[in-house]
């Protein structure tokens, strides 16, 4: 879990892929990190949002200029894999 600490506060801003011990896969940018979570500003699937930008609702998350959602947070402890991918 230190270890996901140390990349994502090196990582802040960028574009970041978690997938959780359950499956689930989440793509974002890297929001914040405290010693316990991660936060990212979650991606839209492209049909919604453009790509994560403009205005309107985001699967629930609400509406808003600019990324359209609130950044989610996300347990170390739940991040079975964390991958750095390119932004565009």
């Amino acid at each position: 879990m230190n270890n996901y600490y140390n990349q994502c506060s090196k990582g802040i801003g960028k574009c970041v892929r978690i997938r959780t011990h359950n499956g689930t896969v989440h793509t974002g940018i890297i929001d914040r990190v405290t010693p316990n979570k991660v936060y990212i500003r979650p991606l839209g699937s492209g049909r919604r949002g453009y790509g994560g930008f403009g205005f309107g609702y985001y699967r629930g998350y609400g509406p808003g200029w600019g990324w359209g959602a609130a950044a989610v947070g996300f347990s170390f402890g739940l991040i079975a894999a964390l991958a750095f991918i390119p932004f565009f």
